[in-house]
């Protein structure tokens, strides 16, 4: 007979134990495949994260008329293959001896790693901070984002700012696809499809953004008093609402618009024209 004056079950060596949570032993009381998903988010990233570095270091196979890899838009450095009507702009000038990409892609990189959803992803799956719902956390203590490296977390409204310019270089290009590769107009090939697919998927997810939304709706007091401003709040919300999809959706198709890019580059094949 339970008389109230039992000891209480310690807390679980792992996670945070604190006076105001419940003291369970058990680890957790999950019997579903918990673990499947931070699993698999791991090695999405992953995977992304090894072909991403190949290719930024490579330093060839990015660029056949009239594509360039998304990975090497905008060419700031003068060691980059002469793109006719392209994206070179020779910032840096010949000094930059490494491979152009490493001048761009922080911009789009920084965007992604400070993302919202990302957070939640590569903090789940590969820090398991936490690894799942109502699972505790391996950590013994929790300082948020307060500390650095985490605390430059709070510079994501900034890269969204360099995301869309990232993104307007990117919808240039892609316009350019609309060329063969001798530079005449009123063209269209395979390649077209799959950069038009990308920026799109671009934009939807740049714009669907955390920050975004609370740029275009933030701050105001009286909605009805600024029906644009609500309108397209309302229009961000609703991609808002699939930030997760159109995440991943984006970053897999802009790994394969630049793996599109490096097969014809490379001379794998050559690129189908419809017109």
């Amino acid at each position: 007979m339970a008389t109230g004056t039992e000891p209480s079950p310690q807390p679980a060596a792992t996670g945070v134990p604190t006076a105001s949570r419940a003291a369970i032993a058990a680890r957790h009381l999950r019997t579903d495949r918990w673990w499947l998903a931070p699993a698999c988010t791991a090695a999405g990233l992953l995977a992304f994260i090894v072909y991403s570095t190949w290719r930024a270091f490579a330093n060839a196979d990015y660029y056949h008329a009239p594509y360039v890899s998304p990975f090497y838009s905008p060419c700031l450095a003068e060691n980059c293959h002469t793109m006719r009507g392209g994206p070179n702009w020779e910032i840096f000038g010949s000094w930059w001896g490494l491979s152009p990409a490493l001048l761009i892609l922080i911009f789009p990189l920084g965007f992604r790693l400070t993302c919202y959803y990302y957070r939640k992803a590569y903090y789940r799956g590969f820090w398991a901070s936490p690894p799942a719902c109502a699972v505790a956390e391996p950590h013994t203590k929790y300082t948020g984002e307060t500390r650095f490296p985490l605390i430059l977390q709070n510079l994501h409204r900034y890269f969204f700012y360099f995301a869309l310019l990232v993104a307007g270089v990117l919808t240039y290009d892609t316009v350019l696809t609309f060329r063969d590769e001798n530079y005449q107009w009123g063209h269209m090939g395979l390649g077209t499809l799959v950069f038009l697919v990308n920026i799109v998927l671009i934009w939807a997810y740049t714009l669907s953004c955390h920050s975004c939304r609370h740029i275009v709706g933030g701050r105001l007091r009286h909605f009805s008093k600024h029906p644009v401003r609500y309108r397209l709040w309302g229009w961000i919300g609703k991609l808002n609402a699939r930030h997760m999809l159109l995440a991943w959706a984006s970053l897999i198709s802009v790994a394969l618009a630049d793996f599109y890019v490096f097969l014809l580059a490379s001379g794998a094949f050559a690129d189908p024209r419809f017109f």
